[in-house]
């Protein structure tokens, strides 16, 4: 196991990282850096002997994060910005087929497993869907809506926002 970066590298962050509970201030699951950031490795380590995390610099927003080493790549490396990112839940904008056969329905939710950047027709998704793992572009899904309550709360945090 042998880091990727060293320090003074520039490095850029693959997925939204959140507060785990130990970012002082913060609390579990703020947004720290959004993904597409650009910063500086200041550290190098590991955790339970078998992960390398990297202390990164995020010099725009002024703080120091730890990150896994999937969830950095070279700040220089190709990066394709994407509507969704791992772990989160979309929605089937139409049906999908394999062999002829509908295997998922339109308005069908899946999990993203997996971010792919590198396609030539752009992001791609592999996305688990009951039954099925499939690869689908970023043009064929969409987000879940939001409850009444939480787009309410986004509402009025807007405008409070945009009154200061």
């Amino acid at each position: 196991m042998r880091p990727e970066f060293d320090y003074g590298d520039a490095v850029r962050v693959t997925r939204n990282v959140r507060d785990d509970g130990t970012y002082p201030g913060m609390a579990v699951g703020d947004l720290l850096v959004r993904r597409g950031s650009t910063g500086t490795v200041i550290g190098v380590g590991t955790f339970l002997q078998d992960q390398i995390i990297y202390t990164v610099h995020f010099l725009e927003i002024d703080r120091i994060i730890g990150c896994r080493a999937e969830e950095v790549i070279a700040a220089d490396a190709p990066w394709a910005p994407s509507r969704f990112e791992s772990r989160e839940k979309v929605l089937a904008a139409k049906s999908f087929s394999v062999r002829g056969e509908v295997v998922v329905e339109k308005g069908a939710i899946g999990e993203i497993i997996r971010v792919v950047r590198d396609m030539p027709e752009g992001v791609h998704y592999h996305i688990n869907f009951p039954g099925y793992m499939l690869c689908i572009p970023e043009s064929s899904v969409e987000p879940l809506p939001q409850p009444v309550a939480r787009r309410r709360m986004s509402s009025e945090a807007d405008e409070e926002e945009s009154a200061t």
